[in-house]
């Protein structure tokens, strides 16, 4: 979490709530929900979401 307030926490909040958050990883999405309350999606989910 420590490293996350390095750089890639305060980016994502300082993103407006219609950018979507990707990150392969379960423990990534997890540790990126925790740290920002934002909710980070694996690049498949927001693939599938464009193509629906």
């Amino acid at each position: 979490m420590k490293i996350g307030e390095m750089v890639l926490f305060p980016t994502i909040r300082q993103q407006a709530e219609e950018v979507i958050i990707a990150a392969p990883g379960t423990s990534c999405r997890h540790q990126i929900h925790d740290g920002t309350g934002r909710k980070a999606l694996h690049p498949i989910e927001i693939l599938h979401q464009a193509l629906v």
